[in-house]
This record gives structure tokens, sequence and C-alpha cells, in this order.
């Protein structure tokens, strides 16, 4: 009697919409050579506010990349998710004929921090300023945290399992997750990831909260984790979508198995509670060894959460150290968001995709801007770190207290373990 097919879930396709470029070529381009592309704030409505410094997706016209009938329901981070869902089918050489063999067969999970502000926005505003007929009817639902899922769906005519993950920025993590479990069931394909367009007036109105928000106003001071002169962290629009499959039916159809969603895990030490997230992060990576079957010196490469903060950034060094032993302080650590910025739950889903890209070219892409590490952490600054690493772990932290921790496999490597 042959053994059952266990199913693994496989990354065949990215597709990224970044302030650092549109599609992985672009993308990973900017970030192996360590450009940082943060700037001043030039957002219309955003430039008198406090925040000063920001990762903007600039050369993006939405009318290019999404249909009139989609345009008008949606908000920015739906447009980035469509574009960018767009770009994985087509890099999974799956595009339109993603449902060849049924509607059923695939599905959509996306994660959100904060939904569609920009739309909200120019709404309420009509309806303060000229009332309530002035208000258009997709106001009920291109502000919610479901909207890119729902219109990724519609649009493809996918009517397998569909979700959205409202988890802090860990999100963008355990949405990739959810995925990963759906294909283990048995559903054949779906596309996940995460987008975010924080940068309207209002929403960034409210970020302003955030003790952690960096206001500093040169963009190379502006978010520097793990040095002295850390401030906090710079907020960034745009995101990653993933096609993710059944590794072997992927291998049948001839498609390429970029990365193995090995282990995950997650867990939760509440709101800006940084001390306490050593022991959560720690936990959270511990779980997502298990998972994968992954001794700690197996890990190649850490792709860390960064926040900025001080007591937040020494905990994370702490942690990685507590999760992987002496193993913690020698291996490579990186952060290439501090040159894009930190897009809540888009960020660590840009940082797998750098992560598998930096497995597929054999270069751990550097740390933009920081140069004074003051942890005990074998930090990539200045530029590229030429290795062959092999498997990765993403960390995510949220600032409502979500932790959260990804194992990923080269796909070589998956395809033969």
């Amino acid at each position: 009697m042959s053994e059952p097919h266990i199913r693994r879930a496989a990354i065949t396709g990215i597709g990224v919409v970044a302030p650092n470029g549109a599609g992985t070529e672009t993308f990973w381009k900017s970030v192996k050579e360590g450009i940082s592309v943060l700037d001043r704030v030039t957002r219309e409505g955003c430039t008198h506010l406090p925040l000063r410094v920001a990762g903007e997706v600039r050369d993006f016209d939405p009318s290019t990349a999404v249909e009139e009938r989609f345009l008008v329901q949606t908000d920015r981070f739906t447009h980035f998710a469509m574009a960018a869902a767009d770009l994985a089918l087509d890099d999974a050489r799956l595009g339109r004929s993603a449902t060849d063999g049924s509607p059923f067969s695939v599905g959509v999970v996306t994660a959100a921090g904060s939904g569609g502000g920009e739309f909200g926005q120019r709404e309420l505003q009509q309806l303060w300023g000229k009332g309530s007929r002035f208000v258009g009817p997709y106001q009920s639902i291109a502000w919610f945290y479901a909207a890119s899922t729902g219109q990724i769906s519609i649009r493809y005519g996918f009517k397998g399992p569909c979700s959205v993950v409202a988890g802090d920025e860990a999100g963008g993590l355990d949405a990739l997750a959810h995925a990963a479990r759906a294909v283990r069931r048995g559903t054949d394909v779906i596309v996940t990831g995460s987008t975010e367009a924080p940068l309207a007036p209002y929403s960034v109105v409210c970020q302003l909260g955030y003790p952690e928000l960096s206001t500093e106003a040169d963009p190379a001071r502006a978010y520097r984790p793990f040095t002295s002169a850390a401030c906090g962290f710079v907020p960034a629009e745009g995101g990653a979508m993933f096609v993710v499959e059944d590794e072997e039916t992927a291998l049948a159809r001839g498609a390429r198995v970029q990365a193995v969603l090995a282990g995950h895990a997650a867990t939760f030490t509440g709101a800006s509670r940084w001390e306490q997230s050593r022991e959560g992060l720690a936990h959270a990576v511990r779980g997502a060894l298990a998972e994968a079957g992954c001794a700690p010196e197996e890990i190649d490469v850490v792709f860390a959460d960064a926040l900025g903060v001080p007591e937040a950034d020494r905990a994370e060094a702490l942690a990685i150290v507590d999760a992987l032993g002496a193993h913690g302080t020698r291996v490579p650590v990186t952060a290439p968001k501090t040159g894009i910025g930190r897009g809540y739950g888009a960020a660590a889903v840009l940082d797998v995709a750098a992560a598998v890209l930096a497995m597929e070219h054999g270069l751990i892409p550097p740390t933009p801007n920081v140069y004074d590490i003051c942890h005990e952490l074998d930090l990539v600054t200045g530029r590229a770190r030429a290795a062959q690493p092999r498997t990765a772990l993403v960390l995510s932290r949220g600032l409502m207290g979500s932790n959260s921790a990804l194992v990923l496999r080269h796909g070589a490597t998956g395809a033969s373990s």
C-alpha cells in the first residue's frame, strides 16, 4: 500500500508593490543593494502633520492595474492588493487560468491592519460637507479589512476558502500560515498576502497616537533599529501577495517551487509591552521551529521585526538568542524594511518576499541606514552578504501585542526533504 500524500504548502508566485518598486525584479534590486527610499511625506493633506518621513509608493497608477468597475469601489490598499495578486499569479504561471480545474479549488486570504482609510475619509467628508446623498454606496465595503479578499475573489471568480486576518502587524505572517493550513487540508491554490495604505490624513492622525512612531525629519535618521539612535519606526504603504499551492501538485504542472512554508506559530503579549514581547516572540519562534521540524542551528538568516524602539529592539535581540541559543548570536540578521518603511501588516510579507529572493540568489540583503549596532546580533549592514541560505526565519510583532514567527525552506531543500 502506498503512503498517503503529505500536502506541503509551497510558494510558487510572488507579487510586490512597494515603495522601492513594483515586481520582484525591481524590488530585489533595491533590497539587495541596500537602497533607502524613505523620504519626506508628500501625500496631500499630510505634509503639515508631525509625521515627516514615510515609505510612499510613488509611480503607481491604479487605473493601469485595476479595471474601472473595481477602481471606483475600492481603496488604495485594495488597488495594491489587486495589482500584486496579478503579478503573483503571472509569476506562478497561472494568471486567469487558475480556476481551470474548478473555481472552488482557489481561495484568497489577506491581512490588513487598518483597511481603507483614504476612501473612508473622502466619503465622510462628502457626508459632512454636502450631505448623505453625496456618499457613494461603496463606503459600506471599501474601508473594510476584508475588501481585498472579497474583490480579488470576485475579480477572478475564486470560490474556494476565503478569509481575512485582522491580526495587528503580525497578521501578514498569520495570513500565510492560514493559507498553508488551507492547502494542507485540500485546497489547491490560495492567493495570500497583505497590503496597506496608511498615509491618508485621517490615518496618519490616528497613528500619531502611537508612541513608537518616529517623527524625525531626516530620512537617514528616522528609522534606525538596533542602534543607540533608535527613535521609532517609519510607516509605509504597499505590500506583497503570494500564490501558495500544494508542492507536489505545483511540480506536476511544471511550476517553480520558490519556497516551502515549513512552520509558523503566534503568541500575544499585550499592547506596547515590549519587555514581555521577549518571551512571547521566543515562544513563537520555538513553535515555528517545532512545526517545521527544524533545529535552531538550521536557521541561516533571520529577518527581524526591527521596531526601532530601544526596549523593543532589546527584547527582540534577546528573544532570538533565547529561542536559537548560542546560534542566535552568530546567525545573520537583517531588516531590509529600514530602507522601505514598516508597513504594518504588509511589513512582514515584504520580508517574506525578500527572504525567498535571498535564498534564490544566495545573498543576504543589508539593513539600510543602520551602522552603530548596540545589541549582540550579527546584523548585516552596509552591503549584501554572500551566502547560501536554505532556511529563513521571519519575525513580526504588532503594536497591540501580537507576535508571529514563520520558517521558510528554500524550494530545492523543501522538494528533497
